[in-house]
């Protein structure tokens, strides 16, 4: 059974950081291109990054590029999202996605298939 499990939320003050991690389990973490969105209360889902099987190559939503910062450890079967000088619009549920498949470019939602259950951030201004 194919599991996401997203940790390292919480509640930070504007300007500050924090770095979000996905566990993997219940498939072959390397074959899969993983991704981050989020949604805030009210809003759509929202993709933010993702990156490729290798970890090679990456694709950002305009509004957290050079801010966020996704990446991959495939011993250890997780990927991270690296979050820096956070906003208060940056505050929502955060979930991790997975997706066989060699396109990483993907920015809709239903284009993965497993997900993780979130984890919240809450920025502060």
């Amino acid at each position: 059974q194919v599991q996401l499990v997203e940790s390292g939320g919480g509640l930070v003050q504007a300007g500050g950081s924090l770095r979000l991690s996905c566990a993997a389990s219940g498939r072959t973490f390397s074959s899969d291109i993983m991704g981050w969105f989020r949604q805030a209360p009210g809003k759509e889902r929202e993709f933010v990054a993702a990156i490729s099987r290798s970890g090679g190559s990456t694709y950002y939503v305009y509004s957290v590029k050079g801010r966020f910062t996704i990446s991959r450890d495939n011993a250890k079967n997780t990927v991270y999202l690296q979050m820096n000088s956070l906003k208060s619009e940056d505050t929502a549920l955060y979930y991790c996605a997975a997706r066989s498949g060699n396109y990483y470019a993907y920015t809709a939602p239903d284009k993965y298939t497993y997900w993780g259950q979130g984890t919240q951030v809450t920025v502060s201004s």
